[in-house]
């Protein structure tokens, strides 16, 4: 299918998309890039359709996925309809349409010695996917969204991501209802404090555990504090005062790896 007018209903509706509201009403959300759109195919996400430039072709990364199998529809366009539709300076010649899908709460509790990073209020999308993507790297079951969170499908969240978006469940929702769920399944709340009774490198890891990174100025929320568990501490020798949210959440979550690992 061939679109060259940046009128066409289909373009403004992918258009739309670089706004929340409206990624909330059509359920949908949009990538940029053949890095991503690869990873997408590779995870088997529900897209939608692909884009292309229609100038330059299919971009020769994805050319062996255009299998009429997999039920996702290539669309070529012109390049005032890429730059319409996509969030980045320079775009790249192609953006895919991917459907939202709804991760249910049970698959972070299905395994015994689950990890779970669990975001509390981090506002800024490059922290919220820099988290998602260690976690991944890491091995977590898992990433929990709280109220407040930056949009995971914020395009620079997505961006930060690096892919990681589709290789693990991300669940969004209250973490005054999700918390005391996990709770309930003998999960124990970990977060990190300055005043914490133990260090990152001598807590157990190995058994079942979700760590909660609080915002990045305020730390975590009173109501989340209220069903911690235990408060670690990140030891440091240097003079900083502190990490930030990515840094700190990357260094719990490869800790807990290498317990995992021994």
């Amino acid at each position: 299918m061939d679109i060259v007018s940046p009128q066409n209903a289909r373009v403004k509706e992918w258009a739309q998309l670089l706004e929340k509201k409206h990624r909330t009403r059509q359920h949908k959300y949009i990538i940029e890039g053949i890095h991503l759109v690869q990873e997408a195919l590779r995870a088997g996400a529900d897209l939608e359709c692909i884009v292309y430039d229609g100038e330059q072709g299919v971009p020769y990364e994805l050319a062996g996925f255009e299998n009429p199998l997999q039920k996702v529809e290539w669309v070529s366009v012109t390049p005032a309809i890429i730059a319409k539709c996509t969030d980045t300076m320079t775009p790249q010649p192609v953006f895919a349409i991917v459907r939202k899908s709804k991760e249910p709460m049970q698959n972070l509790l299905s395994e015994t010695r689950n990890l779970v990073i669990v975001l509390d209020n981090v506002q800024d999308p490059g922290n919220v996917g820099t988290i998602i993507r260690s976690a991944d790297a890491a091995g977590a079951a898992g990433v929990v969204l709280g109220t407040g969170c930056a949009d995971v499908y914020n395009p620079k969240t997505i961006r930060s991501t690096m892919g990681s978006l589709f290789h693990l469940p991300i669940v969004e929702g209250s973490l005054e209802t999700l918390l005391p769920e996990a709770k309930a399944a003998g999960v124990k709340i970990v977060s990190t404090s300055l005043q914490a009774e133990y260090s990152c490198y001598s807590y157990d890891f190995t058994q079942a555990v979700w760590l909660v990174i609080g915002n990045e100025g305020k730390g975590i929320s009173e109501s989340t504090a209220r069903l911690v568990d235990d408060a670690i501490t990140i030891p440091m020798q240097g003079q900083a005062e502190s990490l930030n949210a990515a840094m700190a959440a990357t260094v719990l979550l490869f800790e807990a790896m290498r317990q995992r690992l021994v």
